[in-house]
């Protein structure tokens, strides 16, 4: 492997410019971590125009640093509060809160906080020389490739994803209908435009995730920031002693294994990472009973299962150009609004922007640690801001972001129909990443089916014939008849978790 483009992407990175970025990053996504509700993926897309007039390096080491950034904020809620501020540290809340109870609160965050980096860092090192050649091998994908690729993917999370598995399946279905609004690709006739001249490009895919994630995600959450909150327990010193360290290292080696996998699978992600890394935990430890009434392992594992995937998950969207989970999809869109495609190419043709992103998260898990710790008290006050200031600033900003895109009303009001559909989607219990996804899978997946169709000659014999599609094909049966087991194993391992935080 060529290590002259990764040492001039650490050039890239320690610009101060790009490293104030990154700071600003992290710092941010800590603060959407803590936060309940809100998500990395509503505060990208909320930030998707402002980022619009920055270089797109420095833009994606922005946006890339709020995604890892959260993961880290949402222990700090979950451990003190009983409260996770992200879903992928909902399974910390069982023995985090409990250690916390039993005055250990310090130890919990900052067992996570070190495990959270090693299993970064190690994810990082792993994408560092397996992106390459992902994106290698991507190079000799064709249309045919990339059509059962996007079909696994959509598949993948539709079916991995949580709630309803009949309501994830509509919602992607519903992205798909969406992403053939506006011209046809191939001939050039109009689809589902009503006749409107506003509609004839298309929706663009900032619009639809800053209504979904941005105005649908605050209006639903204005209805859970509006309880009481709990009491915050005192943390106290926050370094782990001798013998909780060594009962938690082979459970963050564990974890940032299980992260790293489970992270570049599309539908894997960081949540279904931590809920597998507790599972994991608890079957190899020696007194299994110990897990619910305040086990280290329970918070190690799963934290360093978390930030390993959100990391992993970068291998199929800067590789690929596959985004493995909803906030991929809108790092996608940010890509995109760049001018930079992401894929096998992006490494040949972009090197500041592949390798900048990349080694920036060396530095983000750095700075991670050194603020996690010291400013958890500044952090956990942010919870008493009232939702009613929060969440009309948040719409403002909105608003005027996805205006200032193109200059156009008309993208407001799209906006607005978005966010009530993704606040109902959540009420109904539709989950929106699957619509997301599907929604920027579902260009590729026509206009790369209807080119093979073309190259076939009508033949559908055409997508086994080829080596790479043919094991692509078998993939994709395998997704069909595997994926419902796992859901089923998975859902097992969710209510148990859940049972477990109830009774706790």
């Amino acid at each position: 492997m060529d290590l002259a483009p990764v040492l001039s992407g650490f050039a890239v990175v320690f610009e101060p410019q790009n490293l104030l970025y990154c700071l600003l990053g992290v710092t941010l996504g800590m603060l959407v971590g803590i936060l309940p509700g809100l998500g990395p993926a509503a505060t990208i897309a909320i930030l998707l125009p402002i980022t619009y007039n920055i270089e797109p390096a420095a833009a994606v080491i922005l946006l890339a640093g709020i995604f890892y950034g959260a993961q880290y904020g949402g222990t700090i809620t979950s451990v003190l509060l009983r409260l996770p501020g992200e879903a992928s540290s909902v399974v910390t809340v069982i023995d985090g809160h409990q250690m916390a109870r039993q005055g250990k609160a310090g130890s919990a965050l900052g067992i996570a906080a070190i495990g959270s980096f090693i299993g970064g860092t190690a994810s990082i090192i792993l994408l560092t020389f397996i992106a390459p050649m992902v994106a290698s091998f991507a190079l000799e994908f064709g249309p045919a490739e990339y059509t059962v690729l996007a079909l696994i993917g959509i598949l993948l999370v539709a079916t991995l994803g949580n709630g309803s598995l009949i309501k994830s399946v509509a919602a992607a279905g519903v992205g798909l209908v969406l992403a053939t609004v506006g011209l046809d690709p191939i001939v050039g006739t109009s689809r589902f435009t009503f006749g409107s001249d506003q509609l004839a490009d298309g929706i663009d895919f900032v619009i639809v995730a800053m209504g979904l994630f941005g105005v649908g995600e605050i209006l639903y959450n204005l209805e859970h920031r509006l309880r009481p909150q709990p009491a915050v327990l005192s943390f106290g010193r926050a370094v782990p002693r001798r013998l909780e360290w060594l009962q938690s290292r082979m459970a963050i080696l564990r974890g940032s294994v299980v992260g790293f996998v489970l992270g570049v699978l599309p539908g894997g992600g960081a949540t279904m990472s931590s809920l597998v890394a507790y599972a994991v935990e608890k079957r190899s430890a020696k007194d299994p009973s110990r897990f619910g009434k305040g086990a280290i392992e329970g918070v190690a594992g799963p934290e360093s299962a978390n930030n390993a995937a959100a990391t992993s998950s970068f291998i199929p969207l800067l590789t690929l150009g596959i985004p493995a989970n909803a906030t991929m999809a809108v790092l996608f869109g940010a890509l995109l609004l760049q001018g930079i495609p992401p894929g096998p190419q992006l490494i040949s043709e972009h090197p500041d922007v592949f390798w900048g992103v990349i080694n920036s998260m060396y530095v983000g898990n750095i700075f991670l640690i050194l603020l996690s710790i010291p400013l958890i008290g500044v952090f956990v006050r942010l919870l008493k801001v009232r939702a009613g200031i929060l969440a009309p600033l948040t719409i403002l900003i909105t608003m005027v972001g996805v205006y200032s895109i193109r200059n156009n009303a008309f993208d407001m009001f799209l906006v607005v129909a978005l966010g009530l559909l993704g606040y109902g989607m959540k009420k109904l219990g539709f989950e929106p990443g699957p619509f997301v996804l599907a929604f920027v899978l579902g260009k590729l997946l026509e206009s790369s089916f209807r080119r093979s169709m073309r190259l076939f000659g009508g033949d559908f014999i055409g997508f086994v014939q080829r080596p790479v599609s043919a094991v692509l094909v078998v993939v994709l049966v395998l997704t069909v008849v595997v994926v419902p087991i796992l859901r089923a194993v998975r859902g097992r391992q969710a209510a148990r978790a859940e049972q477990v935080v109830s009774n706790a």
